[in-house]
């Protein structure tokens, strides 16, 4: 009796998990399938592979400068990701290894910024841009996201986990404060740097809303802008969207998928 038992709730687990999973891939499907498809057959629901996708691309790039568009995305989410990445571990390694009476009160004001919306941001950041006269420019995109309080806290929490002894052998070593952690933290925390990149990449990829406000010209513009510039025609060719569409999920797939292991070691290092 016991053995039907766990075999019914094994089938019912498999069989949720399966609708769920359906359910999480079929937009994507859908997606890849209709960039094959004219726009005509999209709107119609074909859910069949065509021969327009050669097409599609054609349209595109006629449109857009994609490789222009692709390196512009490439450059505020890889540049920005790295000096994220720099900033906010040293920031995280200070906050847990040195300690001070201003220490918690400042990493506690730290942390209540991330209760603060975006969008009670974006005046004072435009103003903040226009008068450093860097709108309409890709170091205005960077700039207000390269201390991320979230990231500074993953890293908190991911020292706490790092060996006292390996630092303090370091000291005894002669090693100076920066060397530690650029010769010796650093290499050790390597998932957690994995890990912080994928979040930071993915954030920085498919930001949309900072670019829109500050970008201007078409030859700066990102690939989420022009997603929107696309779907906000007056005839919109959704065979074109969806050719896009698949396009700027592809580096944040090859992103993930080339990091996966150290993306899932990094993030459990993290909880213990």
């Amino acid at each position: 009796m016991t053995n039907w038992a766990e075999k019914f709730r094994m089938t019912g687990v498999y069989l949720f998990l399966g609708v769920m999973a359906f359910l999480s891939l079929f937009p994507f499907a859908w997606m890849v399938i209709s960039a094959t498809n004219a726009s005509v057959d999209v709107t119609k629901g074909k859910f069949s592979f065509g021969g327009a996708l050669l097409g599609n691309l054609e349209k595109l790039n006629k449109t857009f400068d994609m490789v222009q568009i692709f390196w512009n995305s490439g450059k505020i989410a890889l540049v920005g990701g790295f000096v994220t990445l720099m900033i906010s571990s040293m920031a995280g390694y200070g906050f847990e290894v040195f300690s001070s009476k201003a220490r918690e009160r400042v990493y506690n004001g730290l942390l209540l910024t991330l209760m603060i919306p975006f969008a009670a941001l974006m005046i004072p950041l435009f103003i903040l841009m226009a008068q450093f006269d860097l709108l309409d420019t890709h170091m205005g995109v960077i700039l207000p996201t390269l201390a991320s309080a979230y990231i500074i806290f993953y890293f908190r929490q991911s020292t706490k986990a790092f060996p006292s002894e390996l630092r303090e052998a370091a000291r005894l070593d002669g090693l100076k404060e920066w060397q530690i952690f650029l010769f010796v933290y650093v290499p050790v925390m390597r998932s957690t740097y994995a890990a912080a990149f994928v979040i930071i990449f993915m954030t920085a990829w498919n930001n949309f809303l900072w670019p829109l406000i500050v970008l201007q010209s078409n030859e700066l513009k990102t690939i989420t802008l022009v997603l929107s510039s696309l779907g906000s025609a007056y005839f919109p060719d959704f065979g074109v969207i969806m050719v896009a569409a698949v396009l700027a999920t592809l580096p944040t797939l090859v992103v993930f998928f080339a990091m996966q292991r150290q993306f899932v070691q990094g993030m459990l290092g993290s909880v213990k």
